[in-house]
């Protein structure tokens, strides 16, 4: 059984996540391009970019979703696909949608939970979390697009672990929704978990996340905190426009 309370130690001891020289070609096109940097615990790192500049490439090759053509993705320092639960170290949300819409909530997630040995306590547990406890037998094709995503954010939370993943987490939620989302992640990030957000709502990385990694053309262009980059610039907004402004352009990566 997973405990809410208890915090591995590697939560201290880890830039958790860890990229080298990553690169993935699709064909001639090359989707990231010798990305490195690390993601580490005790804030929320926001992961910006134009369409098309890889980021949802990056996150898929993190969680072996895709294999890289060279480089490599570490989360603890080893790769994703050699984690025995890997529930239990890393939780992501990349597609809400992405969910049998003919089972129920619950059993969507008891499924998830018996792969990586999680509790149906746990099951329970993190449905009250998301505020979905109320309809938790209730079959998730009848569910809003932001019913969904709090049901894609309890299976990322489902094995406790010290890693998580987000992509445009805000998606259909209403304004309370997106205040609960933004507290749940700063929250998640004080309790020294890493917390890597993909947004493209300035907004909303401005108020949520403490340090900014920004991608173009599938290579870093800046790692710096949000105070660092609204210093130079009178916003986030800003900074992300005029730090882009040459990568916009680039629509074939992932």
């Amino acid at each position: 059984m997973v405990r809410c309370d208890e915090r591995p130690p590697y939560l201290i001891l880890y830039r958790v996540i860890e990229l080298n020289r990553l690169t993935k070609r699709y064909g001639d096109t090359l989707a990231v391009d010798e990305l490195s940097f690390n993601v580490e615990p005790g804030h929320v790192t926001g992961f910006l970019g134009p369409n098309g500049a890889g980021k949802s490439t990056t996150m898929r090759l993190i969680l072996g979703l895709d294999s890289p053509t060279s480089g490599e993705a570490l989360v603890n320092g080893r790769r994703y696909t050699s984690l025995s639960r890997p529930m239990r170290e890393v939780g992501a949300l990349l597609d809400a949608s992405a969910v049998h819409g003919g089972r129920s909530a619950y059993n969507h997630l008891l499924c998830l939970a018996r792969t990586n040995d999680i509790s149906a306590t746990r099951v329970s547990e993190v449905l009250q979390q998301v505020g979905l406890a109320g309809v938790a037998r209730k079959r998730v094709g009848g569910f809003s697009l932001g019913m969904k995503q709090r049901l894609g954010i309890a299976a990322a939370l489902l094995g406790d672990p010290g890693t998580l993943m987000f992509d445009e987490p805000v998606n259909g939620l209403d304004p309370d929704g997106v205040r609960w989302i933004r507290d749940l992640m700063r929250s998640l990030a004080k309790q020294g978990r890493t917390v890597l957000l993909s947004s493209h709502l300035m907004s909303e990385m401005a108020l949520t996340a403490e340090r900014i990694i920004i991608v173009g053309r599938g290579k870093l262009i800046t790692e710096a905190t949000v105070a660092e980059l609204t210093e130079r610039y009178p916003s986030l907004e800003d900074a992300y426009l005029a730090l882009t402004a040459s990568s916009v352009e680039y629509g074939a990566a992932r």
